[in-house]
């Protein structure tokens, strides 16, 4: 017979192993995002850039709603949309505070 602690220290070893492994996924997720995040604020720098074409209008459709929220906290100053900035921040923070572990490329 199975001793009912030896089951439960299983059953929290199989919960703790999906526990990782969803955080590693969601790690890898927001790693990527936060680079999608930086192709788009570096294209933004080519004014030949059309953004109503593919994969341009892609990479919009990916990336602008997440900036919009933060282009309503911070207006640009002088010309200058500092809001990518922080929303980069906030995506990094979750790797900063340990609720995201590190990415291991």
């Amino acid at each position: 017979m199975i001793s009912p602690i030896l089951l439960l220290t299983q059953a929290l070893s199989v919960v703790s192993s999906i526990i990782d492994l969803l955080t590693g996924a969601l790690s890898v997720i927001v790693f990527a995002y936060i680079g999608l995040l930086v192709i788009r604020i570096l294209l933004t720098w080519f004014p030949t850039v059309n953004w109503y074409n593919q994969p341009f209008l892609a990479l919009s459709q990916i990336t602008d709603p997440y900036l919009n929220l933060f282009r309503s906290i911070v207006p640009p100053l002088g010309g200058m949309d500092f809001s990518p900035m922080l929303a980069i921040f906030a995506l990094q923070f979750l790797f900063w505070s340990g609720i995201l572990p590190p990415v291991n490329l």
